[in-house]
């Protein structure tokens, strides 16, 4: 397995010799208006550029997967430059009515049993947020790569901590954790996504995994810093647990 971590919560995974590309999230830097009632108004988004060309990334891609339609995991770049015939999975019918109004011919809604060629691709619970915001924020999901040959890995998407999260680690025992952990949020309503106590809860539940912390620095409504969380991880002892990459980076497991 190997894991490249891009931009935001974008995603190369190599699993079982398949290519996916996880919520990507592809236009240039400073292309969209920052998102609003968050700080950083000032910024357009994405913050940052891709660390590598938009070629390099859809090279080969066997199958995306986009955990929900928000724009910083699904927007026009993306819809533009990827096959349309591509094989893509989605989480509900909603979504893949979505996507296939954008031209997309091979759209598959995540089960709990997914299988693509050989691999089990569960999908998984999340809630993005607490309280009255996940009436804004709407329904996401996260997913989990399962085969023989393989680690078991878990995805879990723009989700805080929460039992649903624990309920998952529990059920699949996974190897190698992927949680997006920004802190992202308005002025109003909290986290959107994991903070550094969220991502210490999972430490806790998973204490064997390795964690990795995606989903940072950029778009403008982040609060937590790659720096902040490495600096927690050393205060809590976990820094060979959770890893905190650049933007680029890549990881073998």
């Amino acid at each position: 397995m190997q894991i490249q971590q891009i931009r935001n919560a974008t995603l190369v995974v190599h699993y079982e010799g398949k290519k996916f590309l996880i919520d990507p999230f592809l236009a240039d830097k400073g292309t969209y208006p920052p998102l609003p009632d968050s700080v950083r108004q000032d910024q357009m988004n994405p913050l940052v550029s891709l660390p590598i060309s938009v070629e390099q990334i859809i090279e080969d891609i066997d199958a995306v997967i986009v955990t929900h339609l928000h724009l910083d995991h699904w927007d026009d770049a993306a819809k533009e430059v990827l096959p349309k015939d591509i094989k893509l999975f989605s989480q509900n019918e909603e979504d893949a009515s979505e996507i296939k109004n954008a031209g997309f011919t091979n759209v598959e809604v995540l089960q709990v049993d997914t299988v693509f060629e050989d691999i089990q691709l569960v999908k998984t619970k999340g809630e993005h947020g607490r309280g009255e915001i996940l009436k804004i924020a709407g329904q996401v999901c996260g997913v989990v790569f399962k085969h023989a040959n393989e680690k078991t890995l878990y995805i879990a998407g723009d989700t805080v901590w929460y039992d649903g999260v624990q309920q998952e680690i529990e059920t699949h025992q996974p190897e190698v954790i992927v949680v997006n952990a920004g802190d992202n949020q308005f002025f109003e309503g909290g986290s959107l996504v994991m903070g550094k106590e969220d991502v210490y809860q999972v430490y806790q539940a998973a204490p064997n995994a390795k964690i990795i912390a995606s989903h940072m620095e950029a778009v403008n409504h982040w609060t937590l810093s790659r720096e902040e969380l490495i600096s927690f991880a050393d205060e809590k002892k976990i820094s060979s647990n959770v890893l905190v990459p650049e933007d680029g980076e890549e990881y073998s497991f």
